[in-house]
Order: C-alpha cells, then structure tokens, then sequence
C-alpha cells in the first residue's frame, strides 16, 4: 500500500471519529479507491498525545468486510474502547489517530510448542492466540513499542486473550501470525508517516 494511500486511511479514520465524537454522524468518504473494496483486516489506534498513552484500539483481524467498513466500524469503536473513558470532544486535538492493514492471518504450524519464538519475528509478526473460547491479539508494533523478546510477545499475547503468560506452551494453543502495514499521524491531524 502506497504512503498516499495510507495517509488517506488515516484521514478517513480521522474524519470518522471527528463526526463520531462530536455529533455521533457515521462518515463515510464520498470517494475513495477502488482497493478500499476488497476485504481486509483493520485496526485503529488512539493514543494520547504528546505523552503516547493508549486511548484505544479495535479492529477485525481477519479480512470479512471491505476495508472502507471495516475502518470505519473500528474507528467509531476505538473511541468507545471498554478499557477506556469514552472520548470526549476535547480530546480530539490532543490525540493522534492510527491505522494497521492486515494481511490474513496465518496459523503457525509446529510439532513443539518451543518452536514458536523462532518462527515470529518481532516487529514485524503481529500474533493472536486462540484456545477454546479465548482469543487475543497483539499488532507488530506492541512488542517493538515495548521491547519485547518473541517469548515474552508470546506470553503477553496469551494475557491478552485471559490466559496463562505460559499458555502458548500447550498443545492445544493456537498461535497465528500476520503482518500489517502501520500509518500514523506525527502529531495531531499533522504529517502521516509509515510505522
């Protein structure tokens, strides 16, 4: 996807939570390119600026409606992420709005469990893990954000989904990894650049 591309996905997002947040209006673009059609897993990311803080994150990891309403589904979503205060209009200039396109997510096969850190690559793999009726899921760019080994993005992906930090050990875990291309505003509703 082509930096332009990503900077209007952001401005989109941008103008989704804008119309959200002040007047509860669902934006949607009069025009946008014709890939924004095809299925695609999507995140949005709010955080805090300048100091960086998490404000929220949703999206759809797997690729099951047309990235257009999958951006903005997440990006109204992210503003009403249940970790968090539901975004007031105030905040909107102090907050930067991020985007992560996903590719589909790959189950990653193993015969050990061990095996897995040496099949991810941190910073560039994101992960979910699946067991049961749990399921998590940490972008690529958590583990580069805070430093993280593959075990250590492993074990706090399976926290993430409410299990044991050593649930990605057990047979039955699943572990899939995908990649995503990651456009972000500089400062708030300045430059996008690529993560």
């Amino acid at each position: 996807m082509s930096l332009k591309e990503g900077k209007a996905l952001v401005r989109a997002a941008r103008e989704v939570i804008e119309k959200w947040v002040r007047k509860r209006e669902r934006f949607l673009p009069e025009k946008y390119p014709e890939t924004w059609n095809e299925k695609r897993g999507v995140f949005v990311t709010i955080h805090s600026y300048p100091d960086n803080n998490l404000r929220g994150c949703i999206g759809y990891p797997e690729p099951v409606m047309p990235l257009i309403k999958a951006l903005v589904e997440s990006a109204i979503q992210a503003t009403q992420d249940p970790r968090f205060p539901e975004l007031k209009e105030n905040e909107l200039d102090n907050i930067v709005v991020e985007v992560s396109v996903l590719t589909k997510p790959e189950l990653i096969k193993v015969e050990n469990p061990k095996e897995y850190p040496e099949r991810i690559e941190t910073g560039k793999d994101g992960l979910i893990v699946r067991k049961g009726f749990y399921s998590g899921l940490l972008l690529p760019q958590v583990a580069t954000e805070h430093g993280m080994n593959e075990e250590e993005f492993l074990s706090h992906t399976c926290m993430k989904a409410g299990l044991t930090p050593d649930a990605w050990l057990d047979p039955e875990t699943k572990v899939y990894k995908f990649q995503a291309e990651i456009f972000k505003e500089a400062e708030p509703k300045g430059e996008v650049v690529r993560k």
